[in-house]
């Protein structure tokens, strides 16, 4: 593709999903059905960096799909892979070692749960994708090679071995380049399940001869019938796209450097399986900041998607890819940043109904389609669309407010947004709820300390130790402020009637808030004063000030 189409692209394009799409249009020509691929080995907890690419995939297939396209979206369990290494935050670690060498599907599941360890990896990924709207063609490879599915794959690199060597060969210096008798593939043995195996010769059609070194098995065995022999990775990648007929399939940083995996596929798909290579990108990587509950940086324990929508809900989980372009890293936080990226969505979703004017015509389109992007839910003609009316809108940060005011009920905070004149519909329900859910969680297992508080009650708590001329300020603040607090229309007016008590004083505002934070939450500080006690029961402020 040269500079100007290239170009011609990017401006017909209005996100980054789109350009992608129309790149596999223009380069893989109108096609009946375009397969788009993703997939990893599930030999551990499937982090949210391994998400990156799933959903980065799902991105492009709602685009193709947008613009009339049939499209197939696999997604690949390499589950046939070789069980290398325990991983530390697995239980029964010793029991786990005795598998060792063995493909991990054959591994038992330690949890107990499922069939086998990379089962367990895989349904808890299965799980929760729904959840965020990506539901794939799940292929299971052990199932795939112990069919014979690969047969033909494998004999084709076993006829052209001296080609692939020198391949791999091409992008490898002096010291690394592959040195005395070489074979594509690698075995399990029949007998103990172990890859330590020495291949002993090929009879050039179907007979694959080898002897274990852990138990001394040997035999010959049948491509067309045994589930022991397996491409290596680098051969099987490209053999696959093939098998598949894959259009598509981006990768990360690391497969996609100079001489690196993608490269060497790149030419085995065309020079030994006569398929050009899919279209691709290369997504970077993915940075944590925070720490969302219990998890922490220790060895072996990864953040994974389930965890993310503890504290984002789907639409917001699904903007954070969608608002960034692959290539480029970016930071999932767990900290006080959760709330500038619930504002940053909110605004979105306001410019994308029309609620908040946009720059320019540029910036409209843009934003609304990042928006149509980041919903969890299809159309009925299965393609990206808005909801029928725009979702009530809690910034996060007062949300996490009324929680804590509401002592943790979500129904009650939630009843209270309802009594309200404007109050949400009945429709607007649902994502609401998921909203407080997560700001319940945030407040609960991630906000710093000063950002959480408890309400006092009436009777139940000790008074605040106050001077004299701060109980008077609590005091006035309760008899000309709280007790016509429903008479404020917003925040501003009760905001100028709390400076008005301090100026009548002669006294600092900050010490007014100080003084009425300590008498209702027992700290100096605390949520914006006006819009705090705006917030609250006018009868249970006053109840807890009466004491002053």
């Amino acid at each position: 593709m040269n500079q100007h189409e290239s170009t011609a692209i990017k401006k017909e394009a209005a996100h980054w999903a789109d350009e992608a799409a129309l790149r596999i249009i223009f380069e893989k020509g109108e096609k009946e059905i375009y397969t788009c691929a993703s997939g990893i080995t599930p030999s551990g907890t499937v982090h949210i960096g391994n998400f990156r690419e799933i959903i980065s995939v799902e991105l492009v297939v709602r685009a193709l799909r947008d613009m009339g396209k049939n499209v197939r979206f696999i997604y690949s369990w390499d589950d046939y892979d070789v069980f290398r290494k325990v991983p530390d935050n697995m239980p029964d670690q010793e029991e786990l070692k005795k598998f060792l060498r063995m493909p991990i599907t054959m591994v038992p599941d330690p949890f107990k749960k499922e069939q086998s360890y990379a089962r367990y990896n895989e349904v808890n990924v299965e799980n929760v994708l729904p959840i965020v709207g990506i539901s794939p063609e799940f292929l299971y490879q052990a199932n795939n090679y112990r069919a014979s599915k690969y047969a033909q794959g494998i004999r084709r690199a076993l006829e052209q071995r001296d080609a692939l060597k020198n391949i791999l060969d091409k992008f490898r210096d002096d010291d690394h380049k592959i040195k005395g008798e070489w074979w594509p593939v690698s075995v399990f043995c029949s007998a103990c399940n172990k890859d330590e195996t020495i291949i002993n010769g090929w009879d050039n059609e179907w007979g694959l001869s080898y002897k274990c070194n852990a138990c001394g098995f040997s035999e010959t065995a049948d491509l067309q019938k045994t589930s022991a022999v397996k491409l290596l990775w680098r051969i099987d990648w490209p053999m696959r796209w093939e098998y598949e007929k894959v259009d598509f399939e981006p990768a990360g940083k690391d497969h996609h450097s100079q001489g690196g995996s993608f490269d060497t596929a790149r030419h085995i798909s065309k020079d030994v399986y006569n398929w050009d290579a899919p279209v691709t990108f290369q997504y970077d990587f993915i940075g944590i900041k925070g720490s969302p509950g219990k998890m922490s940086s220790s060895k072996g324990n990864v953040i994974g998607l389930s965890d993310v929508l503890k504290v984002y809900t789907p639409e917001l989980t699904r903007y954070l890819f969608a608002g960034t372009k692959p290539n480029s890293e970016f930071t999932i936080s767990f900290d006080l940043d959760v709330i500038k990226i619930y504002e940053d969505y909110d605004k979105t979703e306001r410019i994308a109904f029309k609620k908040e004017d946009a720059k320019n015509q540029g910036q409209y389109v843009y934003e609304k389609r990042i928006y149509e992007l980041s919903q969890s839910e299809l159309g009925a003609d299965n393609k990206s669309h808005m909801p029928a009316i725009m979702p009530y809108q809690v910034p996060f940060r007062h949300f996490c407010n009324l929680i804590q005011i509401a002592d943790g009920d979500i129904d009650k905070a939630i009843t209270g947004l309802q009594n309200q004149p404007d109050g949400p519909s009945s429709d607007q329900l649902p994502r609401l709820r998921t909203r407080a859910e997560c700001a319940k969680y945030w407040v609960a297992e991630c906000a710093p300390e000063e950002f959480r508080f408890k309400l006092k009650y009436e009777g139940s708590e000790v008074a605040a130790e106050l001077t004299e001329e701060e109980k008077k300020a609590v005091a006035i603040l309760r008899d000309r402020v709280i007790s016509c607090i429903e008479g404020f229309t917003d925040d501003k007016s009760c905001a100028e009637a709390i400076y008005s008590v301090a100026k009548e004083l002669n006294m600092e505002a900050k010490a007014v808030f100080r003084a009425s934070y300590q008498a209702l939450i027992g700290k100096d500080q605390g949520p914006r004063l006006a819009s705090f006690l705006r917030a609250i029961n006018r009868d249970r402020l006053l109840g807890i000030l009466k004491q002053y």
